[in-house]
């Protein structure tokens, strides 16, 4: 059995935090806004996983209200929805995630965060694809005034061979 998960997360720019994107740290002169370390990667990731299994969404587990969740490490709510995803027999087939942001460039940080989201998963990086582009100048985006991205997730019932 296979169930199809789909999300997007976006976070605007601020200056004076770190930019985390799929579990990797990029230099960066400005980082994203949020009340985690606001990866929007790993919580695209993780809420295409939610809504695959009908679980809702990531503020029903990790409310932006609780100071439990206070600049966690994104790769820590991954790591619980996965738990999650195990439990309930199921594992990632494959996953496809896009990242729109003008700058900086990630040509040399995919391959990274590929692997970062591959452990994660406990699956092969041939089963992770992780591309970015650009707005074109168009909107928040476009204005470097945000990072969005997209993921789409196949999961499979029954044990991974991963």
């Amino acid at each position: 059995m296979f169930k199809i998960g789909y999300a997007t997360d976006i976070h605007r720019f601020q200056k004076n935090r770190k930019l985390i994107l799929g579990g990797e740290e990029i230099p960066f002169h400005m980082g994203l806004f949020g009340h985690s370390d606001a990866d929007v990667v790993l919580h695209a990731i993780a809420e295409s996983i939610l809504g695959a299994l009908a679980l809702g969404d990531l503020g029903t587990y990790f409310p932006d209200t609780s100071l439990e969740y206070k600049d966690i490490d994104s790769r820590i709510i991954l790591q619980k929805v996965v738990s999650m995803m195990k439990e309930r027999n199921y594992h990632v087939n494959n996953l496809d995630v896009s990242i729109s942001l003008e700058r900086p460039k990630l040509r040399g940080y995919i391959d990274k965060m590929r692997a970062n989201v591959a452990q994660i998963l406990e699956v092969e990086i041939e089963q992770v694809s992780i591309k970015a582009g650009t707005n074109e100048g168009i909107g928040e985006i476009g204005k470097n005034e945000a990072c969005l991205a997209t993921a789409i997730v196949l999961l499979e019932r029954g044990v991974s061979n991963g």
